[in-house]
């Protein structure tokens, strides 16, 4: 990662539908040369793909919560095994195994309290390897724009 990618990967996280002859007019490089750098990008893996960001309360979903969970038996079998089935949730917004006390971090999304009562009780209240879990109302969400590279080892 030099400075030219740095910049090419600010702007497309700011705008990735920006067309690549404006990208380079704005970092002030030939065309071609921006096209192979955003390819490189791609091919290393450091670009995963685009996105469209999308209004939750425009889909009545304006209710997040960050629910905390704990597993039993605490076996790779179980964690994904536990995996697998939460990620077929609808409601649910990204999944993060974590260490501690908890074993799940679940974002979810719906569209009132009253939902999310329902969503706890019929989704994880049943199923045997739950053991616990908190819920968290969110009352903002900010998300970082833009993720600059770690420094250089």
């Amino acid at each position: 990662m030099d400075e030219l990618d740095s910049q090419i990967l600010d702007h497309l996280q700011r705008d990735a539908r920006i067309t690549n002859r404006e990208l380079a007019r704005i970092l002030g490089i030939a065309p071609s040369t921006c096209l192979e750098r955003v390819r490189a990008l791609r091919n290393r893996g450091v670009i995963t793909g685009y996105h469209a960001a999308v209004d939750l309360k425009a889909l009545n979903r304006p209710v997040q919560a960050l629910l905390s969970l704990q597993v039993r038996p605490l076996s790779r079998e179980v964690i994904e095994g536990f995996k697998a089935y939460v990620t077929t949730l609808p409601e649910v917004l990204s999944v993060f195994v974590v260490a501690g006390g908890d074993d799940f971090l679940v974002h979810v999304a719906v569209p009132d309290v009253d939902q999310l009562r329902s969503f706890l009780m019929d989704r994880f209240s049943q199923r045997r390897e739950v053991v616990n879990f908190r819920s968290s109302v969110i009352y903002q969400h900010v998300n970082t724009p833009v993720i600059t590279p770690g420094p250089m080892s």
